[in-house]
Parts: structure tokens; C-alpha cells; sequence
């Protein structure tokens, strides 16, 4: 069986990444209603591609995930530039905390206290927000990830039930998810065959044949956490 491979064709990034400027801004401009959809949807409210500053922020992202991206990791551009666009709107989003904390240095604070009622109503609405947008992303790239999984013939639910009881065991299995998200041909052999390289592993790892079959899909859900841009199921991996 072969896996559909991660990383997409996209018309006009190799020339964009080239030095093409006419096809950088040719690419922007065609994947301009793909930039507003994410900005829109992260905002919780339309975003006027023209006049709203955060339209602005999502297209510079852009901009520079085709500059970043690297294709030898295995995941598609317009993932990995959704996931720049969500993480400049953030910086966006902190950075207007931080100045909204400054405003009461540069007035009066001899007053009826309104500034102060204002500030504290600032920042819990930015910090309200920061947390159902933080929310919505940890949902949507579960269901991102429950789609590559499918590609993999794996379902989040069946992971539940597969993951190692013991710490130890859950180390070992991230040990070789780490060495194949490593190495450039393991990778291709799961992209390609959707299986992992048990043979090779087998010489490389302190791990029996038996195990690596056993934890077989548990690696592989690890390896592809590692090699697609998933920014909150990392820190599982960090547990």
C-alpha cells in the first residue's frame, strides 16, 4: 500500500523560493482567500483583506512560510504555513496585550480610576481570547492529525487503547519514533509503504522484532507527530 506523501505540489513555490518575484506575488495572490479563511476563522469575526491589520500580519506570514518552508520534513506547505500564520496572529495578539499594558504610563492616573477599569477590561479579553483561540487550535489539529492518520490505516480511538502502560516502554517507543523521523530514507520507506523499515530498525534499536511489531503503530503515530508540524502534540512528546 502506498501512502499518499505529505509534502503537495504547490504551482509556483519552487519558482517563489527561486527568487521569482512575479511568482511570489502570483502565489500570494492566489492563496490569498486560503490566508483570510485562517485569519478569519482564528479572529472569530470577518477579517477585510484591505483594512484590517491582522489580514495584513496572516499574508506577511505567508509570505515567510515560503521562505522557511522545508520540504525535506516531510510535511505539506500549506500546513506548515497555516501553522506560521496561527503563530504570528499570537505574537499579534500578545504583543497588543503588552502595549495595552503600557497605555496607563503615558496618561493620568489622577482620575476617576476609567483607565484602569478599561485596562483590566483590555486584558481579560485578550486573555479570553488567547485561551478559546489556543482551544479551537488544539481542536483542529487533532482533527488534523486523526486525518493523517487514516492514511496510515490508525484512528486516534485505536491509539488510546495501543499506547504503552509503562513509562519505560513509552520511552524506548519515542527512541526509534526519533531515529525514523531522523533519518531520510526510513522516512521515505513509511511515507511509501506506510509501514516502518522493521528489518533495519531491528540491527539499530535495543528493541526485539516482537516489540517493534507490537508498538508497530504506536511508533508510527509518534513519527508522524515528529515530522508533520503539529505545535500542541509536541509537548506531548516533551511529557
Amino acid at each position: 500500500m502506498k501512502i499518499r506523501a505529505p509534502v503537495k505540489e504547490i504551482p509556483l513555490l519552487d519558482q517563489a523560493r527561486a527568487g521569482d518575484a512575479a511568482a511570489r506575488n502570483d502565489l500570494i495572490f492566489r492563496y490569498r482567500p486560503f490566508v483570510m479563511k485562517i485569519v478569519s476563522r482564528m479572529m472569530g469575526r470577518y477579517i477585510h483583506p484591505s483594512s484590517d491589520d491582522e489580514a495584513s500580519i496572516g499574508l506577511i506570514a505567508f509570505n515567510e512560510a515560503i521562505d522557511s518552508f522545508r520540504p525535506d520534513k516531510g510535511v505539506s506547505f500549506l500546513t506548515f504555513a497555516q501553522t506560521v500564520i496561527r503563530r504570528r496572529l499570537i505574537d499579534f495578539i500578545r504583543s497588543e496585550m503588552r502595549r495595552r499594558q503600557e497605555v496607563p504610563l503615558a496618561g493620568s492616573l489622577e482620575d476617576d480610576g476609567g483607565d484602569e477599569n478599561d485596562l483590566a477590561l483590555a486584558r481579560q479579553a485578550v486573555e479570553n481570547y488567547h485561551i478559546a483561540s489556543e482551544a479551537v487550535e488544539r481542536r483542529d489539529e487533532i482533527e488534523r492529525f486523526g486525518r493523517v492518520l487514516e492514511q496510515y490505516g490508525l484512528s486516534i480511538r485505536e491509539l488510546a487503547r495501543l499506547s504503552p502502560r509503562h513509562e519505560n516502554a513509552r520511552r524506548r517507543a519515542m527512541e526509534v519514533a526519533r531515529i525514523v523521523a531522523e533519518n531520510a530514507g526510513y522516512r521515505e520507506f513509511l511515507s511509501q509503504r506506510g509501514e516502518l523499515p522493521l528489518k533495519d530498525l531491528e540491527k539499530e534499536v535495543r528493541l526485539s522484532r516482537k516489540t517493534l511489531e507490537r508498538q508497530r503503530k504506536y511508533i508510527i503515530a509518534l513519527v508522524i507527530i515528529m515530522m508533520e508540524d503539529f505545535f500542541y502534540l509536541r509537548d506531548y512528546l516533551k511529557a
